[in-house]
């Protein structure tokens, strides 16, 4: 059910942002922070990244927080990924052209206080939900987040660790081993429930037919192809 609309919620701006900090979480794994101008975004949106100068370029949801005086991305270095590994050999001071913002994976306001909100990531499609949690302080929210191993579990203490679940499929953690698409079809679920997925294209279709195998409405669950 997925489906990208590329509808700006902002003007989409285009120009150099200056790279501030560079945060390692692990050895391929880093976010970049970057000086943010002018550029206004909803969190969920993401931004077109590339090198100063260099056509080739790439997506990345927004990692920070709305009110935050900086822009954040979440980088995995590819192998055979040409603007990750572009990235990941900048360093501080170095400009990079960002372009957005774009995207429709919003929360909206109507729903932002009065739903239960579940968030469901694979790897570093936690980037969107790290922004909305940032943004929204108070939001009523569960993230489940599938990754490889427990050291991917990216800055995990910026989640109310009463609310985050981690999923790992290749060791054992807390009692759980498994994709998050294991974990999901034994969580509580109820229809009044809002859904919001990010990830890769298979582990999204794989979430919408457990949810809608429980009874949770088609209009009831967003997704977002990994960015």
């Amino acid at each position: 059910m997925y489906k990208e609309e590329k509808v700006p919620y902002y003007a989409v701006s285009e120009g150099l942002h200056k790279i501030l900090q560079i945060r390692n979480l692990t050895e391929s794994t880093f976010v970049l922070r970057l000086d943010r101008g002018n550029l206004e975004f909803k969190p969920g949106q993401h931004v077109i990244v590339g090198l100063e100068g260099e056509l080739n370029q790439r997506e990345y949801s927004i990692y920070s927080g709305e009110k935050d005086d900086y822009i954040e991305i979440l980088v995995r270095e590819v192998l055979g990924g040409s603007v990750s590994l572009q990235l990941k050999m900048c360093r501080p001071g170095q400009s990079l052209q960002v372009n957005g913002p774009f995207g429709s994976f919003v929360i909206e306001k109507f729903n932002m206080f009065s739903k239960k909100l579940v968030f469901i990531a694979s790897g570093t499609g936690i980037s969107p939900f790290h922004s909305f949690v940032k943004s929204f302080p108070g939001i009523d929210y569960v993230l489940l987040h599938g990754v490889r191993y427990k050291y991917e579990a990216y800055e995990r203490n910026d989640y109310d660790l009463n609310r985050y679940f981690l999923c790992t499929s290749m060791e054992s953690n807390e009692g759980r081993k498994g994709r998050v698409t294991r974990f999901l079809p034994h969580y509580p679920l109820n229809p009044d429930m809002l859904f919001y997925v990010c990830g890769y294209n298979n582990m999204i279709y794989e979430v919408c037919h457990i949810l809608g195998d429980r009874g949770i409405p088609e209009e009831s669950i967003f997704s977002e192809v990994y960015f």
